[in-house]
This record gives structure tokens, C-alpha cells and sequence, in this order.
């Protein structure tokens, strides 16, 4: 409903191009003895490796349209909706629809993503900048293979960017993430914790040939009302993280990006601040690229280490490496295996787990290159695991065995 209203509205004026863009994953898999697809990912890792190892569908649906433009002066207005269902059934109500009745159909949710203007050049002293307020995906970091964002300050927020130092471009937000109550619910309060985050990058730092730099500071700190000040159970959680990034273009017919992390307390995470964390420190490093193997061959590739060390003993260190080498046939039609590896150990007490994914399946997409989208695919995923592991289709741990196979079909698009 949300979505067609916002199409019907966006539509309504004849005097606007409109921008159709979003993305999907979407699918049917089993596993081997029977039922749904499981989803393999190791018990404390922040991600999975993704190829043949997804159990949802899921979809972003964005419009846009440029609605003022004299003068290089212009407004564009940005909007997504993201859906996301656990591919159950054909009806997938929304969480909550016929109440908490345990109905496994009941586990579709909606949620606006983006919802956001940009004003370009409205700023006369500052020409070439953006100024722009609302709801909105903020230069997120990620990682495609597992699906890993190390660096997002999305959510509602405002800020100014592209501006020209001549060097570099240097942008400015301030964003907010807030805590459900589950966070602490106080002496009867019963409140959320605001978090806010101020953000500041320099990118477009040319530091050598095809090599780019990027630079970023961001200071999180909960935005605590009076009454959560006066309560003892709330924390005023407050912290910093810095980033570098290094991302080299033509690098082996591709590109390589080595990004470093350090972060303290309530910013020990991967952009905003969490009134619920610990005290301590994180450090990450990320290393990802994609490079020709030959002339039909491409690879991505990734390494990840993070050490998280917290005062309470409730840290863990993660070291996660993995490959998709992809093989074209013709310009449609490759062949893809992803190895992914994942190891997850407490910093106190507790066992490590570790998960080992691979995934060979059959591709069909709308071009030669990594990134083709559409893409079906045919798959078939083998993992095996020590320690606890998730099955990241129903959130449950500890799936009772030590492997899994699991088989099927799945689209992914982006446009």
C-alpha cells in the first residue's frame, strides 16, 4: 500500500522524469533430508557468506525525481521501501497483522529505507556541494560476497556534501540510531535511548596513480532525555570511530580496497553509537577486491579481522576470508563457487565456532561481468561447522549436527 502511494504520488506529475530503482533476492531452496532451506552462519559473526545462502526474499523499491532545476540550482527527492519475507507462503502477512498467535505465515515486515531531498548548489559560497535532510542509505561501506556493511551511517539524519577543498571533498551528517526499549526499560519508563552521530569524511584524496583515499571520524554519543539521566539503568554511552580507507582502481584488471577501523566504546560496531554497549576498544581490518583470472574469469575476494576487547570480557576476535572466482561461458550463461570461511572466538569464557560455506551454482545473468544483474541461479551449498552455528532462515543456534546440504534456485537484481 505504502509503496503504491508513493509510485501514485511520485507518478501524479507529468512534468517529472521519475528514476525506478531498487534491488531483490528471491527464491526456493530445500534442504537435504527434507524441509526448508537453512542458512549457514557461524554463532557471533556478523555475516554469512551469501552465494546459495539465502533464505528470504527480500526487495527495495525506490523512486526519485528531480523536481526543481534553474540555474544549476536543483531538488531531487529520493524514496525506497524495503520488504522482506521468509518465503513461507504465497500470503506472507506482516509481522503482528493477526497478532502474536505463532502463525509461521505471520513473518513479512515493511520498512522505509530512504525517504530524502538533495539540494545541489543551493549554497552560493560552496558551489559543486549538496545539502540534503531525511531518511537515507548515508555512503555505506560494504562488503558484496556476505553482505557486510562496515561502515554505514544510514538511517534519518542531515547534512552537507561534495564540498570542493580543492585537495579533496569533504562531507558533514549527522544521523540517529535509535535504541528499542529492550535496551533497558528503566524504573518504569519504559523509554528509547537516542543516539546520535556526528559524521565527517575527506574522501577523493589522490595519494598515488588509480589510488584513492578516504578518511573518517565519526563521534557517537546517546542523546539521553532527563528522566533517562536520573535512572541508573540507562547508560550515557559515548564513543569514536575512525576510519581509512585505500581503494586502488586498475588493480589487476580490477580493483583492491583495504579499509582500517578502530573504534571505542558505544562505537564499537560499524557506525553508530549503541547506548547498550560495553566499555573497550575494536579494531578491523578489511581487505576486498575483485580481479581477472583471464579472459572469461573474474574473482572477488575477501579478508576481514576484528578484534573487539571489551572491559566486561564479552569480546570476541572474528577472521573471515572468502573467494567467488566466476567463469563465463558466453555473455549470459557462467559458472560460480564461493568459499567462505568464518571464525568467531569469545573473549571470556565459551567455545569458538567456526563455519566453513561453499556453494557451487549455475548462473544466468544480463551481461558477462561479476557485477551482471538480473542473474538466476541454480545452487547447491555444502557447509560444515565446530561450535554453534545460526540458521540464519528461522534465527535459531546450534542446528544439532556438525554439516548441512542444502539446493535450489534463487534471482538476484538491482537497477
Amino acid at each position: 500500500m505504502l509503496g503504491a502511494a508513493i509510485a501514485a504520488t511520485v507518478f501524479s506529475s507529468a512534468a517529472f522524469a521519475v528514476d525506478f530503482h531498487g534491488y531483490l533476492r528471491s527464491g526456493i531452496g530445500a534442504t537435504s533430508g527434507g524441509g526448508d532451506q537453512a542458512c549457514f552462519q557461524a554463532a557471533g559473526a556478523p555475516a554469512k557468506y551469501r552465494l546459495g545462502n539465502e533464505c528470504e526474499t527480500y526487495a527495495e523499491v525506490g523512486f526519485g525525481a528531480e523536481l526543481y532545476n534553474q540555474d544549476e540550482r536543483s531538488f531531487y527527492l529520493d524514496t525506497m521501501i524495503a520488504y522482506k519475507s521468509n518465503q513461507a507462503n504465497d500470503w506472507e502477512a506482516a509481522l503482528g497483522d493477526n497478532g502474536d498467535d505463532g502463525n509461521p505465515y505471520d513473518n513479512s515486515v515493511a520498512s522505509v529505507r530512504q525517504f530524502n531531498v538533495q539540494a545541489k548548489n543551493v549554497i552560493d559560497a560552496l558551489p559543486g556541494a549538496t545539502l540534503w535532510a531525511g531518511k537515507r542509505y548515508y555512503k555505506r561501506h560494504d562488503v558484496h560476497i556476505n553482505d557486510y556493511y562496515y561502515w554505514d551511517l544510514s538511517g534519518p539524519g542531515a547534512g552537507i556534501e561534495d564540498i570542493d577543498l580543492g585537495f579533496g571533498k569533504l562531507a558533514l551528517a549527522w544521523t540517529r540510531n535509535t535504541d528499542g526499549t529492550w535496551v533497558y526499560d528503566g524504573a518504569g519508563t519504559g523509554t528509547n535511548v537516542a543516539n546520535d552521530t556526528v559524521d565527517v569524511r575527506l574522501g577523493d584524496l589522490e595519494v598515488n596513480k588509480d589510488g584513492m583515499l578516504e578518511l573518517g571520524f565519526d563521534y557517537g554519543s546517546a542523546n539521553l532525555s532527563e528522566i533517562q539521566r536520573d535512572d541508573p539503568g540507562f547508560e550515557d554511552q559515548k564513543g569514536y570511530l575512525f576510519t581509512v580507507e585505500h581503494t586502488q582502481g586498475n588493480w589487476f584488471g580490477g580493483f583492491n580496497k583495504l579499509a582500517l577501523q578502530y573504534a571505542t566504546d558505544g562505537m564499537v560496531g560499524t557506525g553508530h553509537n549503541n547506548s547498550a554497549a560495553g566499555d573497550g576498544d575494536m579494531f578491523r581490518l578489511v581487505d576486498q577486491g575483485v580481479v581477472k583470472l583471464g579472459a572469461n574469469t573474474e574473482m572477488m575476494y575477501v579478508a576481514i579481522y576484528e578484534d573487539k576487547d571489551l572491559d566486561a570480557g564479552n569480546g570476541q576476535t572474528w577472521t573471515s576470508f572468502g573467494v567467488r572466482p566466476v567463469y563465463n561461458w558466453n555473455e549470459v550463461m557462467s559458472t560460480a563457487l564461493e568459499l567462505g570461511y568464518d571464525l568467531v572466538e569469545p573473549q571470556g569464557d565459551g567455545d569458538d565456532a567456526d563455519l566453513v560455506k561453499l556453494t557451487l551454482a549455475q548462473q544466468w545473468s544480463a551481461g558477462r561481468s561479476f557485477w551482471a544483474r538480473p542473474q538466476l541461479r541454480a545452487f547447491v551449498t555444502y557447509a560444515r561447522w565446530d561450535g554453534d552455528v545460526y540458521n540464519a532462515a528461522s534465527e535459531s543456534i546450534d542446528m544439532g549436527e556438525d554439516d548441512g546440504l542444502t539446493f535450489g534456485f534463487q534471482v538476484e537484481a538491482w537497477w
